[in-house]
């Protein structure tokens, strides 16, 4: 059972926003001080990715470990909700789908997608390398 009051709860959920949250901060930092230039969600390609490099035809997807179900042993941060599962297990997985069918898409169209998780954010270091790497390529 829910321990907040739905009112309090819809307020809360209200004020989660999908853009310009920390995790994608720092990574769009750490892309422009490497030199890279990027578009941010470019509506017209499918699931609208965080950053975009058109030139390089590439994107870079930031997820939230909780939102999209982050499945590495290694993330502390996703966790199933312990109340309301009849709603938060279909929600999450539906999530998961569309994520699915997103890069599909996207590399359909000829785009290289990479995910960077919020997890991995905690080492800043290991995450530069990748997005050089992915970049570069």
């Amino acid at each position: 059972m829910d321990k907040i009051p739905p009112q309090k709860r819809a307020k809360n959920m209200r004020a989660i926003r999908s853009k310009g949250m920390k995790p994608e901060r720092i990574v769009r930092s750490i892309t422009y001080r490497m030199g890279f230039r990027y578009r941010l969600h470019r509506s017209d390609l499918p699931g609208k990715p965080d950053l975009v490099f058109p030139a390089r035809r590439k994107t870079i997807f930031v997820h939230g470990c909780f939102w999209h179900q982050h499945t590495a042993k290694t993330c502390k941060i996703t966790r199933i909700p312990k109340s309301n599962l009849e709603y938060w297990i279909p929600k999450l997985e539906r999530n998961n789908a569309r994520d699915k069918k997103n890069r599909a898409a996207l590399r359909k169209l000829g785009w290289d997608v990479l995910i960077v998780w919020e997890c991995q954010l905690k080492n800043q270091g290991k995450v530069s390398v990748r997005i050089e790497s992915f970049l570069e390529k």
